[in-house]
């Protein structure tokens, strides 16, 4: 089979335009008569008139007597006007007609009643005193809403108080969702997936979307790699929803049957955006007018379709403004090169460092889901640009609320697992702390400290020559600055093993053989300089180990590799090893500190972070984690002289 060959890419303001071009805004939604309590969040047809006016008859507004406000204008205070029942006065309570010829209420607080029957009072009423009059409210034939209001829950008491009952009003925005590939599993079903294939969960992610934009949603199960299956499911979308996206289907593959699909029911209007991610997003019109959307595979890139192609589309049709993310300038803590030519979307944490706001770029690739769900902000690289340089002003949208970022604590430099027991934890405060890490090894972090990038640092760089870790590191790095360094634990390094140690590996002599793969560190981890400090004492090269230049991020991914067979053997904590239930060869017990500036000891943030440190929860946790010792937990270092 051929492979799809991508039409001329546009920007996505031009994709935008080619849409609405094409489409009858006028015909596109229907109109449906509905209940009016189930009409809260849709939008007039046609203008609204009152049946009746609320009230419908005088009323009395408070609890007390009925009056002829001209018969009680000689009460005066010291002086007081007897009234005689049903002649001058009758009793009434809140919301009861008034009576006929009455046209005042004197509120029962302020009437003497005498034994008699009789009662008094001290101070005159004036005509509709505390009356609800005819109309007060509502007035029989007024304008009560024009054309294309939105209905809010009070507009739906208005309503009914004006004796309407029912009302015309525009249909919702329908979309149908179909996931597609003959690798997707159904996540309804809860499958274990094998080699691959892989849960189907961007549905979710898009269904979600679209809801917040109130559209209603239907998600079809996975449909194959078949044209004719595909085609059927569409045509059946189609007779419900006024949008149908078909996912995971408009790249350049050979089995992406989205684009002729498409073609067969409508219209493709356009075949690739240039944007990144989102490059391969389709859309197009069907015989029916309605909106076509090929959503790209992968996470990123689909959301990147739902949020810059079809939200836009979705507040267009719905003849609503767009709604606005709130941006910030922030400081760009690492440089990142672009493609002349294409737009580029990049997913940030973002935190306030001292006065300014700093954006940390998550893994930019387009099958990476965390970064959706981990990011804090979103920085766009315009087409004219090659990138924007560390240290530049950037501007960002918010995709969290401001005060969730300004209580945020960044945290960049190597992982450890404790990070997360100490996120989770922040977050159950009462005033929650919302904790970012960011992994660029421990050399990145001192970095990040004296640039001003981040409140702490993670790290763990152990010094030969003197014996000590980090200080030989932060003095040579930070110099005279005024910084700390607290002990988080100290932990045990070592090989991460399969279970059962299949190829029986003893030591790091062993990764000398031919027959063992290994994964290694990124460069600047205090683990890969572990490991070459002690390849050093053994006389290895890096060039006898097979996997030495093969680098990941995290303990966790050293650990996956190995779990997963593509490596045989890594070098990370006991903690990974005994999340995935791997065997371990400890190698050295190692302090891993957390380095501020000084001066932030004060800061409310990392005083709940150091009080944490403190709390048996935390040292229950480190202890089912495995591997950790806490003796010096929450101590401010000092360096070996």
């Amino acid at each position: 089979m051929a492979r799809n060959i991508y039409l001329k890419t546009v920007s996505i303001e031009e994709a935008i335009a080619k849409v609405q071009q094409k489409i009858d805004k006028k015909s596109f939604l229907g109109s449906k008569i509905v209940p009016s309590e189930q009409a809260i969040g849709m939008r007039l047809v046609a203008p609204l008139y009152a049946r009746y006016s609320s009230p419908t008859f005088h009323a009395a507004a408070m609890d007390g007597i009925a009056v002829r406000a001209r018969d009680t204008f000689l009460a005066r205070e010291g002086q007081p006007l007897l009234l005689t029942p049903e002649k001058d006065f009758v009793y009434v309570n809140t919301g009861n007609p008034l009576p006929q010829g009455f046209d005042a209420v004197i509120m029962i607080e302020e009437v003497v009643e005498l034994e008699d029957g009789q009662v008094s009072i001290e101070k005159p009423a004036f005509p509709w005193q505390h009356v609800r009059r005819i109309g007060e409210d509502i007035v029989a034939k007024e304008l009560l809403f024009p054309a294309r209001h939105l209905l809010s829950a009070y507009d739906v008491g208005v309503l009914l108080s004006a004796g309407i009952f029912e009302v015309e009003v525009e249909e919702r925005l329908r979309l149908a969702i179909i996931p597609t590939g003959d690798e997707v599993l159904d996540f309804t079903l809860r499958p274990e997936p094998k080699p691959g294939e892989v849960v189907e969960s961007n549905s979710q992610v898009l269904a979600g979307l679209a809801r917040s934009w109130g559209v209603e949603v239907r998600r079809f199960a996975p449909v194959k790699d078949d044209f004719a299956l595909l085609t059927q499911a569409v045509e059946e979308a189609l007779n419900w929803a006024h949008i149908v996206v078909m996912g995971a289907g408009s790249s350049a593959g050979s089995k992406d049957f989205t684009r002729q699909v498409m073609e067969s029911v409508g219209e493709v209007l356009v075949h690739g955006i240039k944007a990144m991610p989102g490059k391969p997003s389709l859309l197009g019109i069907s015989k029916q007018g309605k909106l076509l959307v090929g959503a790209p595979g992968y996470p990123v890139s689909a959301v990147i379709c739902f949020e810059y192609l079809l939200k836009p589309l979705v507040y267009w049709l719905k003849e609503e403004p767009l709604p606005r993310e709130e941006e910030v300038e922030a400081i760009l803590s690492r440089s990142l090169p672009s493609k002349l030519g294409i737009r580029e979307f990049v997913r940030v944490g973002v935190g306030k460092v001292q006065d300014k706001y700093v954006a940390i770029p998550l893994p930019r690739g387009a099958g990476m889901i965390t970064s959706l769900s981990r990011a804090t902000g979103l920085l766009t690289i315009a087409e004219n640009s090659e990138g924007r340089q560390e240290g530049e002003r950037v501007k960002v949208s918010l995709l969290r609320p401001r005060r969730e970022v300004e209580n945020s604590l960044l945290v960049i430099g190597s992982h450890d697992n404790l990070l997360d027991v100490l996120k989770d934890l922040l977050r159950k405060e009462r005033e929650p702390v919302y904790l970012f890490s960011g992994h660029v090894g421990s050399l990145g972090g001192l970095k990040a400290i004296a640039k001003g990038y981040a409140h702490l640092a993670g790290t763990h760089l152990f010094d030969p020559e003197s014996g000590d870790y980090n200080f030989p590191f932060v003095q040579k790095l930070l110099g005279e600055e005024e910084v700390v360094l607290v002990n988080l634990a100290y932990r045990q390094q070592g090989l991460i093993l399969p279970k059962g140690n299949p190829k029986k590996i003893q030591g790091l002599e062993d990764l000398r053989r031919k027959d063992i793969v290994f994964i290694n560190r990124q460069k600047g981890a205090g683990t890969r300089i572990l490991l070459d400090y002690h390849l050093q004492k053994l006389g290895i090269s890096p060039a006898e180990i097979q996997g030495y230049n093969r680098e990941e991020y995290t303990h966790m991914a050293v650990a996956v590799n190995v779990l997963t067979g593509t490596a045989d053997c890594g070098l990370g904590i006991l903690a990974a090893a005994r999340a995935l239930n791997l065997d371990f060869i400890p190698l050295v017990e190692e302090r891993y500190d957390l380095l501020l500036k000084k001066d932030l000891l004060k800061d409310k943030r990392v005083q709940k972070l150091l009080a944490l440190l403190q709390r048996e929860e935390f040292k229950t946790r480190a202890q089912e984690l495995g591997g950790y010792d806490l003796r010096s937990s929450g101590q401010v270092m000092q360096a070996k002289n």
